[in-house]
């Protein structure tokens, strides 16, 4: 990770007051795709993303072109 869990808590929380259970989806830097190995892995529009966390349930998300 670029920034430690804490000073990612400290920054969010000078923008909203986080409650217990909140979740920081902090994501990857950007060109992480361009390391995967044997040839670089990128996000397409139309792709599905699901995350799931034990006792918390699921988050769904679809990828979009921005152009």
């Amino acid at each position: 990770m670029i920034f430690s869990v804490a000073e990612i808590v400290s920054y969010v929380s000078h923008y909203m007051t986080l409650l217990p259970g909140d979740l920081i989806a902090t994501g990857t830097p950007a060109g992480f795709g361009l390391g995967m190995k044997p040839d670089p892995v990128w996000l397409l529009a139309g792709d599905h993303i699901r995350i799931h966390i034990d006792k918390l349930g699921y988050q769904d998300y679809r990828v979009i072109s921005q152009i």
